[in-house]
């Protein structure tokens, strides 16, 4: 018995010492930097943004509502008819410039991102500009997948007269009122918008298995050309789908471009996966662990980025989780959307220390095959998820310029809690996020009592952080869940 008592009584002296241990230690006076971030996301075409579709209403709204900059849009290969604007090419009599279904949703992005900063990348090449043993083909219906369609790897005009002659029109439609076509003939669309930023391709390295030489001849080429249309805009450059030491070395080095060929930004991405076959219990262990793996190919792009081209500024613009390969097919757990959004969460903190200017979420709207798992609106109800949440709460709250404050939570390697604290014009915020799908309580300094807390969590749903006031000297976190603490 007394065994036994002793054994409680040790459980219970440890439960308290971990209590105790996870506290919060926020240093005001120890500025380890300023933030030059900004959080934002990216829009993907697809079906459910055309006009009349479930989610078109509610996402848009939800796009203009968050109020962001260097907002992303990119129409992409899957569905050819909403991204390529000449699916065919010109013949000896006429063209087949087509924007009719490509207009809708293109307008509606660009009037609900206006007087903000955006980047247009029309990554589709139409596919008969490339060596091909057969004609290209694509779906009929605007909405059907077309996975066949993406791709290509040799074009056939070496000179790249054909593929930049296809983005300076496109590119005219949308800022110049029209374009003269191949044949002479101008078509006019009557569209004056500003396009600040133009990145050029996605996922080379994947999408079309590019070298970096072969790309960056294209990048020269299409800078080139679109400064003849737009001379004031700048441009990303890369996208990587994956952080290949060999691309950075070589695109961010000035010696292997032409004379006067801007390296504005680059850009690349990062999915979180779940392992294949992994259930929704093990996915917290395996999307931070290779969030953190991710972190660390960070810094060793910076070191490459500072000392090839120190003036040009990145662009993670693709940042999210994935379901593993087993639940691909089946329903989401309500809880993947907090864990999720606390991926990003972490993501923003490690990302702004390390001093890259864009923070870019993925993406407004997935659904049911297509990549549900990214979606910040909820499919089932249309409303913005967790993640769409988080990303908002940051925004409106971590401006760039914000001091980023040491922060220590004692007792805890980073392993279940994450926080950073950051100043703005006096105005002092904590974000905190709960890697774990369970409970924890962190101890708070006393100066902490009455302050805000915004919580987003299961208990906030699809719907806007809960607000509440720190009451006492401890906060809970509830599994996966994101606070932001604010102190005046």
């Amino acid at each position: 018995m007394k065994k036994v008592a002793i054994t409680i009584l040790g459980m219970l002296c440890l439960n308290i010492y971990c209590a105790k241990s996870q506290s919060l230690r926020v240093n005001w006076g120890d500025v380890v930097s300023t933030s030059k971030s900004t959080p934002t996301l990216q829009v993907v075409g697809n079906p459910m943004l055309r006009r009349g579709a479930a989610m078109h209403d509610a996402s848009f709204s939800a796009l203009r509502d968050l109020n962001a900059d260097y907002v992303r849009y990119v129409p992409w290969f899957p569905y050819p008819k909403l991204a390529v604007a000449e699916l065919e090419p010109p013949t000896a009599d006429k063209t087949l410039w087509d924007f009719s279904l490509i207009d809708p949703m293109t307008i509606d992005f660009l009037e609900n991102t206006k007087g903000h900063s955006v980047i247009l990348n029309f990554s589709t090449i139409p596919q008969w500009m490339f060596k091909t043993d057969n004609r290209v083909t694509y779906p009929d219906d605007a909405n059907a997948v077309g996975w066949g369609y993406g791709g290509g790897t040799q074009l056939r005009d070496t000179t790249m007269k054909e593929l930049t002659g296809y983005y300076t029109r496109l590119i005219s439609w949308y800022t110049k009122g029209g374009f003269t076509d191949e044949l002479g003939k101008f078509h006019k669309s009557g569209y004056h918008y500003n396009i600040p930023y133009w990145e050029v391709l996605n996922e080379p390295d994947l999408e079309h298995q590019m070298s970096p030489q072969n790309y960056t001849k294209i990048y020269d080429a299409m800078v080139t050309a679109i400064r003849s249309v737009l001379p004031n805009v700048k441009f990303v450059g890369m996208a990587l789908a994956n952080e290949s030491p060999q691309w950075f070395e070589y695109f961010l080095d000035p010696a292997h471009h032409n004379a006067g060929i801007p390296l504005d930004m680059i850009s690349y991405h990062c999915y979180a996966n779940a392992n294949s076959g992994q259930k929704f219990d093990a996915y917290e262990y395996s999307v931070f662990d290779k969030a953190e793996s991710f972190i660390n190919s960070v810094n060793y792009i910076e070191s490459i980025r500072k000392r090839l081209s120190p003036n040009t500024k990145t662009d993670v613009d693709e940042l999210g989780t994935f379901v593993s390969d087993a639940m691909r097919n089946q329903p989401i757990e309500p809880a993947y959307w907090n864990l999720s959004a606390s991926v990003y969460a972490y993501f923003f903190i490690e990302l702004s220390k390390r001093g890259i200017d864009i923070i870019g979420e993925s993406q407004l709207v997935g659904f049911p095959t297509q990549f549900p798992d990214v979606s910040m609106i909820n499919y089932l109800n249309n409303k913005p998820n967790a993640r769409f949440w988080v990303l908002k709460l940051i925004k409106d709250n971590i401006k760039a310029g914000s001091k980023i404050i040491r922060t220590d939570i004692d007792g805890n390697d980073g392993d279940n809690i994450l926080a950073q604290s950051f100043e703005d014009k006096g105005v002092k915020n904590v974000l905190i996020l709960n890697k774990r799908n369970k409970s924890i309580t962190l101890k708070l300094p006393a100066e902490f009592k009455g302050a805000k807390v915004s919580t987003i969590d299961g208990d906030s749903g699809d719907n806007a952080a809960i607000t509440s006031a720190v009451d006492g000297d401890n906060v809970g976190l509830k599994p996966f869940a994101v606070k932001l603490i604010e102190l005046k």
